[in-house]
C-alpha cells in the first residue's frame, strides 16, 4: 500500500523531521513553545498593521455606541461599548494546583467573553466590527450618512434599515461568529446568510433562525462550510462576506480588547511590567480572535505579555500549521486527527494562514486539551465558581497549570529570566462563550463533566 504524502512528505518523515507531530497525531496533550517568537520591536517590524489601525478600529467602535444603545438595550450600561468583566477565580486555582501538583504563582483571573453583550462569546469582539465597518461603509459611499462626524443613533432609524435590507451578509461558522453576524446585521436590516458546519449546535441554528437570518447546514467541516459560503457571496454582487479565514477587519476588531483590558488591569491596581509580567491563555480554533487580541495586547505591553494559544487534541489546527511550517496548507485531517470534539467553537481542522503568519513571531507558545478534561473543568468551574462556560470556552483555564507544571513552561519562564518574579505574576483565562448557552445543553456538559471515566 502506497505510504500517505503530506505537503511533500510521508506521516513517518514528518516525525521524523518534527518529533513533537507523534504527540500530536496520537491526541496527547502536549505545551509546546513557540521557537519563532521575536522579541516585540522585532516581531513588529515583520506585520503590516500598526497601533494605528487599532485606534481607529476603536474609534469606530465609539461611534456606533450611540447606535448600539437603541438596538440593543443591554449595551446601555456600558453606554454601547461591548465589553467584558475582569473576575478572580481563587477556588478553580486551588483546584488547578491540587490536580497538577504545582503551585500557580501569582494572581488568576478569567476574562469574562462569555458574558459580553449581544453575542455572549469572543466573536461579539471582531465580527460586530466587521459588520458595522461595511455598513458604515457603504453608508457612506451611497451618500446616506454624510461623514464620520454624525450622530450614528441614526443607523436605527428606518431609513438606514430600508437601505441595508437592498444589501446581503455571508458567513461561514461552526456557530459563534455567526450568531454575532447574524444577530447584529439582521438588526441593521441586512440579508444574513449563516451557513454553518457540521460541528455546529442545533440551538445555535434555532437561534439565529429566530432572529431572521437564513441558516444553510452543512454537512461538512468547518473548511468546507467556509468555502462554499464565500462562493456564493461571491457570486452575487449585493454580498458581502465575513471571511473567518482571511479578514483584516475580524482581526483588528479583536485587537481593541489590548488597550481595554489595560484600563480594567489599571483600575485594579495590577502591575505589568519587567517585573510583573502578565500571562494569557487564549482558546483558538481558526485564530482570528486569539491573534488578534495578542496582537493588541503586544501593542500595549510589549515583551511584558506572554501569550499562550489553547486547542483540543482532536482540532490542533494552528499547531499543526506552525509546527510544520505549512499555515493553512495542512489539515488536522491529513495527519489522521479525526477533528472531532465537545468544543464545537474551536472545531476547525485548518488553520488561518492569514493569522498564523501574522501571529508565529508573536505568540509565546501552545497547549491542547483533551474532551474529557474539558468537561472536567466546565463542572468544576460550574460547582466551584457559579460559573458556566461552554466547552471551547474552558480552554483558556489549565493554562497557567500547565506553565508550571511542564518541563516546557520551566523552560520557557527560565529562558525568558521570568522564574524569580512569578509570585508578582497575573495570570488571565480567556472565556469565550457561554451565556446564551440553554439550560438543556448547559445541563449535559455539565454531567459530562461529572462522569468518572477509568
Amino acid at each position: 500500500m502506497k505510504e500517505k504524502v503530506v505537503a511533500g512528505k510521508t506521516l513517518p518523515q514528518w516525525i521524523e523531521s518534527a518529533p513533537l507531530m507523534k504527540d500530536i497525531m496520537q491526541t496527547n496533550e502536549i505545551f509546546w513553545l513557540n521557537p519563532n517568537k521575536k522579541k516585540f520591536i522585532e516581531a513588529n517590524k515583520n506585520v503590516l498593521y500598526t497601533k494605528q489601525d487599532i485606534d481607529d478600529a476603536e474609534a469606530r467602535l465609539k461611534r456606533f455606541a450611540s447606535y448600539l444603545k437603541i438596538a440593543f438595550p443591554e449595551t446601555e450600561p456600558t453606554d454601547g461599548i461591548i465589553e467584558s468583566e475582569l473576575t478572580p477565580i481563587i477556588e478553580m486555582k486551588k483546584i488547578l494546583e491540587k490536580q497538577t501538583h504545582t503551585q500557580i504563582q501569582g494572581n488568576f483571573l478569567l476574562k469574562r467573553d462569555d458574558t459580553l453583550p449581544i453575542a455572549g462569546t469572543i466573536k461579539a469582539r471582531g465580527a460586530i466590527y466587521e459588520v458595522l465597518k461595511h455598513a458604515e461603509t457603504i453608508a457612506l459611499k451611497s451618500g446616506l450618512l454624510s461623514s464620520t462626524d454624525e450622530d450614528y443613533a441614526i443607523f436605527a432609524s428606518d431609513e438606514f434599515h430600508d437601505f441595508f435590507a437592498k444589501h446581503k451578509i455571508a458567513v461561514g461558522t461552526t456557530g459563534n461568529l455567526g450568531i454575532s453576524v447574524g444577530t447584529v446585521g439582521a438588526k441593521l436590516g441586512f440579508e444574513v446568510t449563516v451557513h454553518m458546519s457540521v460541528e455546529a449546535k442545533k440551538w445555535k441554528k434555532d437561534f439565529l433562525r429566530s432572529r431572521g437570518v437564513t441558516v444553510i447546514e452543512h454537512e461538512s467541516d468547518f473548511t468546507k462550510a467556509v468555502e462554499q459560503g464565500r462562493a456564493e457571496s461571491k457570486a452575487d454582487p449585493a454580498s458581502y462576506f465575513v471571511d473567518d479565514e482571511h479578514s483584516v477587519d475580524l482581526f483588528l476588531g479583536y485587537t481593541v480588547a489590548g488597550n481595554r483590558l489595560k484600563v480594567q488591569l489599571d483600575d485594579k491596581g495590577v502591575l505589568v511590567d519587567e517585573d510583573h509580567p502578565l500571562f494569557v491563555y487564549l482558546p483558538c480554533g481558526i485564530g482570528g480572535s486569539p491573534g488578534g487580541i495578542t496582537f493588541g495586547l503586544k501593542q500595549v505591553y510589549g515583551d511584558h505579555v506572554h501569550c499562550f494559544f489553547a486547542e483540543p487534541t482532536h482540532t490542533p489546527s494552528m499547531l499543526v500549521g506552525l509546527v510544520t511550517n505549512q499555515y493553512d496548507g495542512v489539515s488536522v485531517k491529513d495527519f489522521g486527527i479525526d477533528g472531532q470534539t465537545c468544543a464545537d467553537g474551536l472545531a476547525v481542522p485548518r488553520t488561518s494562514g492569514f493569522v498564523a503568519k501574522v501571529m508565529e513571531n508573536f505568540f509565546s507558545g501552545s497547549y491542547t486539551v483533551k474532551d474529557e478534561n474539558t468537561y472536567h473543568l466546565l463542572a468544576a468551574l460550574a460547582d466551584n465558581e457559579s460559573i458556566f462556560l461552554e466547552p471551547a470556552a474552558v480552554a483558556g483555564i489549565p493554562g497557567a497549570a500547565r506553565l508550571f507544571a511542564t518541563q516546557e513552561g520551566e523552560a520557557y519562564l527560565k529562558a525568558n529570566q521570568l522564574t524569580e518574579k512569578m509570585n508578582q505574576a497575573t495570570h488571565i483565562a480567556w472565556a469565550t462563550g457561554g451565556s446564551m448557552v440553554p439550560e438543556n445543553d448547559r445541563q449535559e456538559f455539565y454531567l459530562q463533566g461529572t462522569i468518572k471515566r477509568v
